[in-house]
């Protein structure tokens, strides 16, 4: 399969409006990707979310994806953020749409700030997080680790999509190509390399439980809060 594009592309740019009408264009962005790959991910998350309890999605970008789950999940409490205030008008603009009664309005989240988990109560029993790791400098990793640390129970999932590379290597040319073409628009961008993610989430107290191959080329990472882990302080 071919390289797919970002989920969650370079905000706002690469958006395009959903219209109503003729022409007025609304608040509700819309990705092409994100409606691709929104059923595989519900497959995989389908094996790890609980009947009840709650979730945080990461870097929500358009919304389309937490409209997609909240109402897979109706149990889950779902709290999306972004840290681009247009994501998040187009988040809450989905969310209106869908009329979802069980997604908290959208909040402001960089897990390139200090201390961004402390937004969120604690407890929760997933973080989801999709098409960032590889538009986003490599501390983007290391603070989305940390937060989702403290923000989850021990046995919580964060769970994590898109292209990687395994041991060094580019799992396809496409994948390949699309890293150059990162690198080239920000050299701190890129593709990154499971095992790398791997010994950094284990810094933080998980374990990576499960790795599931999807469609055009890209993973899904799963990894477990261990009982270890750090307490909140």
């Amino acid at each position: 399969m071919t390289r797919e594009t970002s989920g969650k592309p370079p905000r706002p740019s690469a958006y395009r409006a959903v219209c109503e009408g003729e022409a007025q264009p609304t608040r509700k962005h819309f990705a092409p990707a994100a409606e691709r790959n929104a059923g595989p991910i519900l497959a995989v998350l389908r094996d790890v979310v609980p009947e009840t309890g709650r979730a945080l999605e990461v870097a929500s970008g358009t919304g389309q994806h937490v409209a997609a789950f909240a109402p897979a999940f109706p149990g889950i409490r779902w709290q999306p953020s972004d840290p681009d205030a247009d994501a998040r008008a187009s988040i809450a603009a989905w969310i209106e749409d869908v009329g979802l009664n069980n997604v908290e309005a959208p909040i402001a989240l960089d897990v390139l700030r200090p201390h961004w988990h402390t937004a969120v109560a604690d407890g929760l029993d997933i973080v989801v997080c999709i098409n960032l790791l590889h538009i986003a400098p490599r501390e983007a990793c290391v603070g989305l680790m940390a937060g989702a640390g403290r923000l989850l129970r021990a046995g919580g999932y964060l769970y994590l999509y898109g292209p990687y590379r395994r041991d060094g290597r580019h799992t396809a040319p496409s994948n390949a190509e699309f890293d150059r073409s990162l690198r080239a628009r920000n050299p701190a961008w890129g593709v990154r390399d499971v095992e790398d993610v791997e010994r950094t989430a284990a810094e933080h107290g998980f374990v990576l439980a499960r790795l599931v191959e999807m469609p055009a080329n890209n993973l899904s990472l799963l990894f477990r809060r261990a009982p270890k882990a750090s307490a909140r302080p």
